[in-house]
């Protein structure tokens, strides 16, 4: 957050520029020696600094960051670059009360007691014990000022002074930015009075600050990835309705040249809607500005009630109701308190909306890893089911034996298995509707392909058994049904590691894990066939090379026929 104007007595400045010529304007220390026509000035960006909860420290490379609330932290570092000395501004006008701010007043002020030092300063309080600072939104603002600082004069705060003000307000917020008023009063009484928000009444206007907070670079592409991927983000903020749209439309969360009044509602307008009113209009609604907590809450149990699961971001201790009514709670891990992150179920650790986004994309990766993992392990069930059910309709004896299942199940399937969860994303991954909830696991094809891929696979095993063992019912049939099941499988691991993508078009040695598990698990089996050893536990006799290759041949057959399937599925037409 960068302040980049300041507006005062009708007049707009860059700060870029003030700063470029402070020496002429506010000279050294911006108080008596300033001319008249720019006190207004050197009072804005001071009342900005001192009422203000930031602080500013130096880091390792020597440049000043802010900690606190952004908005704050701008005003100081503003204030800091037109040369002000913020630790002798507060040691001059110490801090004895305070109204904090609240989403419902959108103002913040602060009591300053002013040494007898600064009583000799040119400025409009002079000579008064204390002064009243505040800063907030420009109508929450004007609603309790009665006077405009002009020319080191106060003037009445008329319709067309206020016309003038909002004018810029709006013409600031329509270009994306953060505008923020700043007033002040002369408090004359030596005593403050019990209720300090009396004091917010019959404030002077200085001027206003602009602000601009331009996204990362990254989160317009991270916003049409998430729509891309069925995801719809809406932006809630306090800030004033232009500025919101203005910054929705650069993100690219609602598009073209879309009538503000169709695409934002305010808080004010929240509070008069009925539950069933909000229902009609929330998901069309992008953008909610000036919105107050419960607000917050009253969109995320509206959108629940219509089908939606919400994901909430927050960092306020009166954000925890909507993070803990969420589906997912997300709180920020830098600016969030602690309240906040107790009521979430997540916590961003870098407050970036990219992270979230990428979260999403991982965790679809992982689901889809978990579905390809099924499928490999109930499609070798399958298969195996197939061959056990079937064979004896066909005369023959127990084509797989109790210990060759149990190979198959834990080691064929086991090493594989575990590979896929090494996957990569499919280039689809954020380009398709999410999952509901209630949605089975089996949806969208899977369980059609376990079906019709673990009885390709049976019917493959069970063929090449059912003719050896014509032939030769002692030779090593059995062997070869076995040996096929196995490496049937190993052509399926490949073939299913990505769901549309040809093998080839993903790069075979892009998940070495699995490469490995193949070739282990082939050799594997070329022990349990040549060495006698495990020829004794496993009942398997060795194979020529020409039944061996009957069976890699077979092993291909179940490969080519998942990829043929992807390409009638998916590729066809495009």
């Amino acid at each position: 957050m960068t302040v980049t104007i300041l507006d005062v007595e009708g007049n707009s400045q860059d700060l870029s520029a003030i700063v470029e010529r402070r020496e002429y304007i506010l000279r050294a220390r911006l108080y008596g020696d300033s001319k008249p026509e720019h006190t207004a000035l050197s009072i804005l960006v001071r009342v900005g600094a001192l009422c203000n909860d930031a602080v500013l420290e130096t880091e390792e490379d020597g440049q000043l960051s802010a900690i606190g609330d952004p908005t704050e932290g701008a005003l100081m570092l503003a204030a800091n670059q037109l040369g002000f000395d913020l630790d002798q501004l507060q040691a001059e006008w110490p801090r004895v009360a305070e109204v904090p701010f609240t989403s419902e007043r959108k103002l913040m002020t602060t009591v300053h007691k002013m040494s007898p030092e600064v009583q000799s300063y040119d400025v409009p309080w002079r000579g008064a014990p204390y002064v009243v600072m505040t800063k907030g939104a420009i109508d929450s603002l004007l609603d309790v000022t009665s006077q405009v600082l002009v020319k080191n004069d106060f003037v009445p705060l008329d319709a067309k002074m206020r016309a003038r003000i909002e004018k810029s307000n709006a013409d600031y917020a329509g270009q994306g930015q953060r505008v923020l008023g700043v007033a002040f009063r002369i408090w004359e009484a030596p005593d403050l009075p019990e209720d300090l928000s009396t004091l917010e009444s019959d404030l002077i206007f200085v001027g206003l600050t602009a602000m601009m907070d331009p996204p990362r670079p990254e989160v317009k592409f991270a916003v049409l990835t998430a729509k891309t991927a069925g995801i719809h983000p809406k932006m809630i903020t306090g800030d004033h309705p232009l500025t919101a749209v203005q910054i929705a439309k650069d993100l690219e969360i609602v598009e073209g040249d879309c009538d503000e009044d169709g695409i934002c509602l305010t808080g004010q307008e929240l509070a008069k809607m009925s539950t069933e009113q909000l229902k009609e209009r929330v998901y069309d609604v992008s953008v909610f500005a000036r919105v107050a907590p419960e607000h917050k809450l009253k969109i995320v149990n509206a959108l629940q009630s219509e089908g939606e699961i919400v994901a909430m971001t927050g960092d306020g201790v009166n954000d925890a109701p909507a993070l803990k009514q969420a589906d997912i709670g997300v709180a920020m891990g830098i600016t969030g308190t602690d309240v906040s992150k107790q009521a979430a179920d997540m916590i961003l650790l870098d407050d970036n909306f990219t992270t979230i986004v990428a979260a999403v994309e991982q965790g679809r990766v992982i689901f889809d890893n978990i579905r390809k993992f099924i499928k490999y392990t109930l499609s070798s069930n399958t298969g195996e089911m197939f061959v056990m059910l079937v064979g004896p309709f066909l005369g023959m004896p127990l084509a797989l034996l109790p210990l060759q299942i149990l190979w198959v199940n834990l080691v064929t399937d086991g090493l594989p298995g575990l590979a896929l969860a090494e996957e990569k994303g499919e280039r689809n991954v954020m380009k398709r509707a999410p999952f509901h909830p209630n949605e089975s696991v089996f949806s969208r094809g899977i369980g059609v392909e376990i079906i019709w891929i673990g009885i390709l696979m049976g019917l493959i095993s069970l063929g090449i058994g059912y003719f050896g063992w014509r032939q030769n019912p002692e030779g090593a049939w059995q062997t070869m049904v076995f040996t096929t099941m196995v490496l049937a499988q190993m052509g399926n691991a490949l073939a299913i590691r990505s769901s549309r993508d040809f093998l080839w078009e993903i790069g075979i040695f892009s998940n070495r894990l699995m490469v490995f598990a193949v070739l282990s698990t082939f050799a594997l089996q070329l022990m349990l066939v040549y060495v006698p050893f495990f020829q004794h536990i496993f009942k398997t006799q060795p194979l020529s090379l020409a039944e061996l290759g009957i069976c890699l041949i077979a092993s291909a057959v179940l490969f080519s026929a998942v990829e043929i399937y992807k390409w009638f599925r998916y590729k066809r037409g495009q």
